[in-house]
């Protein structure tokens, strides 16, 4: 049985984020891929990374440990999928020390300009809300289409900080830029409802941690 993965971070585009992991989580569309035999098998287990505005800790602490584990793991390639805007300064310093010590990485990202500054070996950019680098949500073909095109953004690379760009767009409200982290428009009670909402959510997450430990 899967275990139980939300989003908890304040700092996801909440507003777009649906309850479909599979935007952010490609684990059903990686086994499907197994299946059909276009990758060999996939490692058991997979890793979260805190987010961590310190560059310092994150490749002194947190990327050596995720670098052991792959390598326990016996990882050839590692898919890094971040949601928030440090997530993506995290999993671009990650990729880089995974890559650095012969593990393959490709980074699922919606944040172009962090993930290109920080220089990355590969990554498939999305123009989608954050939280929605794997695909649109409850939409199946377009999570197949974006993993498959990881697949071919890993395979062909040529150069490192190669970037290609998803030609997926969000069906949704094309305003969904500038409505990120804006309270504009929003009233005190709507303020107040969405802080009560994530405040839940994030109590959820942590009993969901407290469980599982």
């Amino acid at each position: 049985q899967d275990h139980d993965v939300r989003v908890s971070h304040v700092m996801v585009d909440r507003r777009h984020l649906s309850d479909d992991s599979n935007t952010w989580f490609p684990l059903p569309a990686l086994r499907r891929a197994v299946d059909r035999g276009e990758i060999g098998s996939l490692t058991a287990r997979f890793h979260g990374v805190p987010t961590n505005r310190s560059q310092r800790h994150t490749l002194e602490v947190d990327a050596p440990e995720v670098l052991r584990r792959c390598l326990a793991d016996g990882a050839d390639v590692a898919i890094l999928v971040p949601n928030c805007p440090v997530c993506h300064q995290t999993l671009s310093l990650v990729a880089r020390q995974l890559e650095a010590n012969g593990i393959a990485t490709v980074i699922l990202g919606a944040a172009l300009d962090i993930v290109e500054h920080c220089g990355v070996p590969r990554l498939l950019f999305s123009d989608l809300p954050l939280g929605h680098a794997a695909g649109l949500p409850y939409d199946l073909d377009s999570q197949e289409a974006t993993l498959r095109a990881a697949f071919d953004v890993l395979r062909d690379a040529t150069q490192a900080r190669t970037t290609v760009r998803n030609p997926l767009r969000w069906p949704g409200d094309p305003d969904w830029k500038r409505h990120y982290l804006s309270v504009e428009g929003l009233s005190a009670q709507d303020i107040a409802r969405l802080r009560a909402e994530n405040d839940r959510i994030k109590a959820t997450a942590q009993q969901v941690r407290d469980q599982s430990l």
